[in-house]
């Protein structure tokens, strides 16, 4: 079997470095699918050594979710897929999710994670119902993105922050109700505005620490706060307790770092049932910044560290 090219990802103390490898070929195990990898997206947890989602130590494949064909079958999936900046990479079976007609290999690519966090924190743990307000701080980001555009879809109003006005005007043709231009905690006074005084239903927080005692401010009675990211860098704030005691607050993590399998399997069937349709009808579309050829996956990375995309930065694998 001839070998392939696969990119290989390196932690160190402050950033992480890529190395474009020649390797054997991947056989599929007991309860998976061997892929033929089409097109991969970048996800901010794995490429910022911050998030710490990449150990230092030696270098691992590189990519956590993306899109192709099952070898020998030729079925269209997207999903989970560890090592997907490769030509060919191994996919669980429960993380599998086939690809709507509707989507090209390089959308496709740019759904699974950022969708499947955006349904667990929305719906599986947020319980977003239609008519309700959103606050997404970090709109602009892939998550962010992705939470304003579901969010739209299932009939909730959205507030955004973000720190370039460039990114918060395109964002409005996604639906955007209302954007706060602020890298700062300071958008509560906006916020008690835009809702009439009540606060907002659920928080996204793909910030981080810095503005964590701002969103709990801009929290309605029975409220939810999703914490996602850090943006900022930032892993502590303080707590309101009074605010969480008195409001009856519900605050929660969206994370897969710890979950297994199952666990995991339980978010990509919710996905399957509430998202997917939308998907397939056109109603929900990712929004895909910049595509990039295979070769020049540094530059992607590139891009993401300077924080200059507006949604998703995908590689197309030839």
């Amino acid at each position: 079997m001839p070998p392939m090219k696969a990119y290989f990802i390196q932690s160190g103390s402050k950033e992480t470095t890529l190395e474009l490898r020649e390797v054997p070929r991947p056989e599929a195990g007991p309860g998976q699918v061997l892929v033929r990898v089409r097109a991969a997206s970048l996800n901010r947890g794995e490429f910022l050594a911050a998030h710490g989602l990449t150990k230092p130590g030696a270098a691992k494949p590189a990519g956590t979710d993306g899109a192709g064909e099952v070898e020998g079958t030729g079925e269209r999936v997207m999903g989970r897929l560890p090592g997907a900046f490769a030509e060919y990479a191994r996919m669980d079976q429960h993380d599998l999710i086939p690809v709507p007609s509707s989507l090209s290999w390089e959308e496709a690519a740019a759904v699974p994670l950022t969708f499947l966090v955006v349904h667990d924190m929305l719906l599986e743990q947020g319980d977003l119902k239609p008519g309700e307000w959103l606050l997404v701080t970090g709109v602009s980001s892939g998550v962010g993105v992705a939470a304003l555009q579901a969010a739209k879809a299932l009939g909730a109003k959205v507030i955004g922050t973000s720190g370039s006005s460039e990114k918060l005007n395109r964002l409005k043709a996604l639906g955007l109700d209302v954007p706060i231009h602020t890298r700062k905690p300071d958008f509560h006074d906006a916020v008690m505005q835009a809702t009439g005084g009540k606060g907002v239903d659920l928080v996204v927080n793909n910030v981080g620490g810095t503005v964590f005692a701002e969103c709990v401010r801009c929290l309605g009675y029975g409220g939810r706060l999703a914490t996602v990211g850090y943006l900022d860098g930032s892993m502590k704030s303080e707590i309101d307790l009074d605010a969480l005691h008195s409001k009856r607050l519900k605050l929660f993590g969206v994370s897969n770092k710890l979950r297994n399998g199952p666990q995991r399997a339980v978010t990509v069937q919710g996905f399957i049932r509430d998202f997917l349709p939308l998907f397939a009808s056109g109603k929900l579309k990712p929004l895909v910044d910049k595509v990039y050829d295979f070769k020049d996956l540094p530059a992607a990375k590139a891009r993401m560290e300077a924080d200059a995309q507006t949604g998703k930065l995908v590689v197309r694998i030839d």
